[in-house]
């Protein structure tokens, strides 16, 4: 029986991002779980990130709060689906933490897979969503370049704490 490949796109759904980047697998995995180093880099500029809250474990909160160049406050809650360390981070705003469906319904799950590349890290991330035009919304929101920011701002943090 062939073995179904969950974490491969469907081009109607999907967003990639996938790079590979100089910084070893372990700093990108700690940037993404540490709170204190997502402030610094998760909100491309000159949004900011002012707030995170994480609880690494399946159905653990994974929160923050991003804040507009005008101000605004843009709140989002989710939880974590499946972790390996240094390997896997799935998370999604359909579920809050204990996998108790959002009363909004959701927007995306991200799936961010980590994989040694000589002394980086090939980095991947699979944002899935329910429907086409929630593929379409998110792209116009910036997914490509907001993702690709960040992720320059991760590894210029994780290079400066080395």
């Amino acid at each position: 029986m062939a073995k179904t490949n969950y974490y491969q796109p469907d081009p109607k759904t999907d967003l990639v991002l996938e790079r590979i980047v100089d910084v070893p697998t372990e700093l990108v995995w700690k940037a993404w779980t540490t709170p204190e180093h997502i402030l610094k880099w998760f909100t491309p500029a000159p949004w900011k990130t002012i707030d995170c809250e994480i609880d690494l474990k399946p159905g653990g909160i994974f929160r923050t709060t991003m804040l507009s160049p005008e101000g605004q406050e843009f709140p989002n809650s989710g939880c974590f689906l499946d972790i390996v360390e240094n390997e896997k981070l799935v998370f999604t705003d359909i579920f809050e933490p204990g996998f108790k469906p959002t009363p909004s319904g959701g927007f995306f799950t991200a799936i961010l897979t980590l994989e040694k590349h000589g002394n980086g890290t090939k980095y991947h991330v699979l944002a899935r969503h329910k429907d086409e035009e929630t593929k379409k919304k998110h792209e116009e929101m910036g997914f490509h370049d907001g993702w690709n920011t960040a992720l320059d701002q991760l590894v210029e943090l994780m290079k400066a704490v080395r």
